[in-house]
């Protein structure tokens, strides 16, 4: 019976549509209805121009876009998440697969999904703890800054391919006097209603003093449609311009997507080898070909599906793995759609969240809606202009740029604004996956720093009841093996300049320490020996302990209080004064006997021969 509780706890655990779906209500049908076809209108034109920045044909951003809607209602979280291609994912993959093939993106999806069921099996999500703030803030704005130089040159309706953010922007200035002018027009108007349509939705309307009439609330809530999915009236505007242009046989004026391939993917496992440059490139190779991004891709998406799990939250508990098993799966399924690596979008998210879903089957919709598109408006996504979708990436990664974090982090921790220019600077100059390490690497030298330099305060105290004198040295961190040489040596010196003093070091900040540690204290302690100086251990925990036990076990004096030190100290003053008074008092007694030596000498000298008495009396008194 027990084990039948286990794998029924086991199976809601890990499915969680077992727990929700019982309770599954009409009311709630409607609104993740509406919900899904209002992210659905946001995710078509934004899959399309993910598919173009990542340098892969369009229809493959719609291919990545339904499948983890559908995977994500079985096994998400979180009501308001929807996983999809977004604008980072679709930088990486394209810095992966430029100058190869699109064999190389679907990989690349299989391989992520893999790793992340590895991380959640392992339990390895405390590893995207090591990227902090401020390497995020660094990452994000400089991934935000190549994609909207990435997109200059449909914005230009220029011809040039470019790999790099110094790349593209050498190539747009060598070639801009070959600028389109209509399709810099369009883009920038575009631009424009866009981020106009964007405020769109922070307008209300409504009476003085009064509560919103019924008319009021549905001219809000138009104004609220319309501003949520600007995207897609944009699209269908400007694709609607160019076919009019094509119809009336003038020739569109600007830069077409071309055509996209109709109808759904094949259902095939995903690519394990692949034919470029006329030459069969085995698995193994594609998998070196593609490097760290192995790796560093599905890091990058666990990280943003976490941070938009917990921004939508509401105070619940975020199950990191459960979360990392569900983008595992969107990926792993995703792959045998020809999907390029996918993670949570947060701008659909928000759109998801603002529209009132109700549970995860809202993405069920969505994915519908994709699926409708790839069956019936392929023909109609020909005449979308480049320059629009351009337009679109721009309006929505320009405010990724966290610009708004320097002020309070230069206020609050100025070291911390190192690793944030760092990985910003190593992103533009290198590649995203180089910055990001190069900004954990810096983390992890700052976490490492206080490990092997870590404070010491030495100050002179006095016992309560004797006022006897004595340095206690009181190390700020664990002892482990980076901070052994710097320690023993501060204690050293502490020693010798307190004049030999009793030296008493405090461990209650060290919660642990290994075995180089405990070659050192006993170095330490064999040299305090040497000079003939207490060396006292207060508030040492007892795994400490056993550590140094293990080393030594002699001459290593630790107590539990401070009074039992002090009471120590001065039974070690008493016992040293009484040694000096029997000290005295035995030279006293030496120095007796000699004297009384010394006058029968003298008298024995005189009874004998006197003229050697003055040499006699004054080598006596001598």
């Amino acid at each position: 019976m027990s084990v039948v509780r286990f794998v029924k706890s086991a199976l809601f655990n890990r499915v969680p549509i077992l727990t929700w779906a019982p309770r599954y209500g009409s009311d709630k049908l409607i609104s993740d209805a509406i919900a899904g076809i209002t992210v659905g209108l946001t995710v078509m034109p934004q899959a399309l121009a993910y598919a173009t920045l990542a340098g892969l044909e369009p229809q493959y951003g719609l291919y990545s876009a339904f499948v983890g809607c559908f995977v994500y209602t079985v096994f998400g979280t979180c009501k308001d998440i929807t996983i999809g291609p977004t604008a980072l994912m679709a930088l990486m993959t394209y810095q992966q697969i430029v100058g190869r093939n699109t064999d190389y993106a679907i990989l690349l999806c299989f391989l992520c999904g893999i790793v992340q069921l590895a991380m959640a099996i392992l339990h390895l999500g405390v590893l995207i703890d090591f990227i902090s703030i401020p390497v995020t803030v660094g990452f994000t704005s400089a991934t935000s800054v190549i994609i909207m130089t990435s997109q200059l040159k449909s914005l230009l309706g220029l011809k040039i391919s470019s790999s790099g953010f110094l790349d593209t922007i050498t190539k747009v200035f060598k070639n801009i006097h070959q600028t389109r002018l209509p399709d810099f027009m369009l883009g920038a108007v575009c631009i424009g209603i866009l981020m106009l349509l964007r405020k769109l939705k922070d307008l209300k309307i409504a009476s003085k003093d009064h509560k919103p009439t019924k008319k009021e609330r549905m001219v809000n809530r138009s104004l609220w449609l319309i501003s949520t999915s600007r995207n897609a009236l944009v699209v269908i505007i400007c694709s609607t311009a160019a076919y009019l242009y094509e119809t009336w046989g003038a020739g569109s004026p600007f830069r077409l997507t071309g055509t996209v391939r109709p109808g759904l993917p094949d259902f095939k496992a995903p690519p394990f080898e692949t034919l470029l440059n006329n030459r069969t490139v085995s698995f193994g190779e594609m998998v070196s070909d593609l490097g760290t991004s192995v790796v560093l891709v599905p890091v990058i998406g666990v990280l943003g599906n976490v941070a938009i799990a917990k921004a939508f939250a509401s105070g619940q508990m975020i199950d990191a793995t459960q979360e990392l098993f569900t983008l595992s799966m969107c990926n792993v399924f995703g792959s045998f759609f020809s999907s390029m690596p996918i993670t949570g979008s947060f701008s659909r998210s928000a759109v998801n969240h603002a529209s009132g879903v109700q549970t995860p089957l809202g993405g069920v919709f969505t994915g519908i809606m994709v699926l409708l598109a790839l069956g019936f408006l392929t023909p109609y996504f020909a005449f979308i202009p480049k320059a629009s979708l351009a337009a679109v990436i721009i309006s929505a990664v320009i405010f990724m740029i966290e610009y708004e974090v320097v002020k309070p982090m230069w206020r609050s921790s100025k070291k911390d604004l190192i690793a944030t220019c760092a990985t910003f600077v190593f992103c533009l100059a290198i590649g995203v996956e180089y910055g990001i390490l190069v900004g954990v690497g810096i983390n992890i030298m700052f976490l490492l720093y206080p490990s092997a330099r870590p404070s010491v305060y030495v100050e002179k105290m006095k016992t309560a009841t004797s006022g006897i004198e004595y340095v206690m040295i009181t190390p700020g961190n664990s002892l482990y093996f980076p901070a052994v040489d710097f320690i023993k040596t501060s204690v050293g010196k502490a020693g010798v300049n307190a004049k030999n003093l009793p030296v008493v070091i405090d461990c209650r900040f060290i919660l642990g320490a290994d075995f180089t540690a405990a070659k050192g204290i006993s170095a330490l302690i064999n040299e305090f020996l040497i000079r003939r100086q207490s060396l006292y251990f207060l508030n040492t925990r007892e795994e400490v302990v056993s550590v140094f036990r293990g080393v030594f076990d002699t001459d290593f004096k630790y107590f539990s209080s401070k009074e039992e030190v002090e009471s120590v100290l001065e039974d070690d003053k008493r016992k040293e004064l009484e040694s000096e008074e029997t000290h005295l008092l035995n030279n006293g007694t030496i120095c007796h006997n000699q004297w009384r030596n010394s006058v029968v000498e003298l008298t024995e000298i005189a009874c004998g021969d006197k003229s050697n008495i003055s040499y006699r009396k004054v080598n006596t008194e001598s």
